[in-house]
């Protein structure tokens, strides 16, 4: 198989949900002008993004929403459940605990970090948050494969290097940095400023 593009990954996930609402519509069937007319894209970079997987439908018929769904979700490893860590139990934190499509889609909060010793031992969602040092006994026992980073920029570095250690490889980080990861390592960052930033400059282009 062809290296994926990040972004063509992107579309896959936006097209999930698309087929999510769909079914929720009734929907049976769908076409890729359909699909593309929804997502303000074209119809030829739906029918680009699936052939790198693929065939899912017939020609003139269009696709089965859910079997089209179905299958998205195999490829994007929907039909796992995944164990997540999330290190800075904060504000972000706390919210991304509460946000129910991450248990949905088979992502589930089985273990909590913090080094702020008011928090620390308190249960949160069933859940009781843990010392940064139990990291390794933690993730360990809790078969960690992902953890979520919402801690401050200036200890962020050291939160990854410590789930790194332990064997994670897999991280969505919020904390506002570049972080230096070994090549087998992935991290996605989400920088919410950085967004506000390219809507600022796109309005400022008016």
């Amino acid at each position: 198989m062809k290296k994926i593009s990040d972004s063509t990954i992107s579309r896959l996930s936006t097209y999930f949900r698309t087929l999510q609402r769909l079914i929720e519509q009734n929907r049976e069937t769908v076409s890729s002008d359909e699909i593309a007319e929804i997502n303000s894209i074209t119809s030829a970079q739906v029918r680009k993004d699936f052939s790198f997987f693929g065939t899912f439908g017939k020609r003139g018929l269009g696709y089965n929403t859910r079997d089209l769904k179905n299958a998205i979700g195999q490829i994007l490893g929907l039909d796992k459940k995944w164990n997540v860590a999330l290190a800075g139990v904060g504000n972000i934190g706390k919210a991304l605990i509460d946000y129910q499509e991450f248990k949905t889609q088979g992502f589930n909060f089985t273990a909590l970090f913090d080094i702020n010793l008011n928090i620390v031992g308190k249960t949160i969602k069933g859940l009781t948050v843990n010392h940064i040092d139990d990291v390794c006994r933690i993730t360990k026992n809790a078969n960690i494969e992902i953890a979520v980073i919402a801690v401050p920029a200036n200890v962020a570095q050291e939160v990854i290097d410590s789930f790194i250690s332990c064997g994670v490889k897999a991280f969505l980080n919020f904390a506002p940095i570049t972080i230096k990861v070994p090549k087998d390592v992935l991290v996605k960052n989400e920088n919410m400023s950085i967004e506000l930033e390219a809507l600022s400059y796109y309005l400022s282009q008016k």
